[in-house]
């Protein structure tokens, strides 16, 4: 289901920036249609003839994505890896047919998230399913790293369970840096509604490292990895 959070970019007067902007919106909007098609498809109780007609027109639509196709370590033009604008996340990308998607803000002492979960993140009736919880705050730990200087990939995360996080309610999600060690960053993190913030559902603590200058180069070889090696 489609967040109400997402805004289109504005259009800036450079000819460069004004075409990026627009390739966003493009795909934001794309991804914002296939967001409302996955939540009908998971909810209709359409019948078997429907299904495979409209499979046949979902098959023809596909066949209309032609030309270079990006490869996994590619990172596509329009995004900023690490800590950046990912418009495919399956968190926060606005150009991701199963993301919320998640619209992140600074907060006082790190980053909140706002997003809604959709019938297509569904684990128990009317709940989102634990694994989607991790995924949310998976993400925003590693974005709260970025935001203190200290890109990083997740090594460890310990989830806490407290109650069900339910689907269609705004959600607040948050994250703070809690403590470094060298290239490990520790950093705690919550779920909880907009409505009830003070009552914790989904609680993480995570441990994140920066990878040394050739596992960078290793890991992602189409990056300019001097990002990480500059991280504090």
């Amino acid at each position: 289901m489609t967040s109400p959070l997402t805004t289109p970019n504005t259009i800036p007067h450079d000819p460069a920036a004004k075409d990026l902007a627009r390739q966003r919106d493009a795909i934001a909007a794309l991804g914002h249609e296939l967001r409302l098609l996955v939540d009908a498809t998971v909810r209709t109780a359409a019948s078997p003839e429907t299904l495979h007609r409209l499979t046949d027109g979902v098959r023809a639509l596909t066949g209309q994505l032609t030309g270079h196709r990006r490869k996994p370590a590619d990172i596509p033009e329009v995004d900023e890896f690490p800590g950046g604008v990912r418009m495919y996340s399956p968190v926060t990308g606005t150009g991701g047919p199963l993301a919320p998607p998640m619209l992140v803000t600074p907060a006082e002492d790190g980053l909140t998230g706002q997003c809604l979960l959709g019938i297509a993140h569904e684990g128990p009736p009317g709940y989102g399913h634990g694994g989607i919880s991790a995924m949310l705050l998976d993400e925003l730990l590693g974005r709260a790293c970025a935001a203190a200087g200290r890109p990083s990939m997740t090594i460890s995360l310990h989830m806490r369970y407290q109650g069900p996080v339910p689907l269609e309610t705004p959600l607040r999600v948050s994250a703070r840096v809690t403590g470094t060690d060298g290239r490990k960053t520790c950093v705690n993190g919550a779920i909880a509604t907009e409505g009830d913030p003070s009552t914790i559902l989904v609680e993480a603590d995570g441990v994140f490292v920066t990878p040394d200058p050739a596992a960078a180069r290793a890991l992602f070889p189409a990056l300019d990895n001097t990002t990480w090696a500059t991280a504090r």
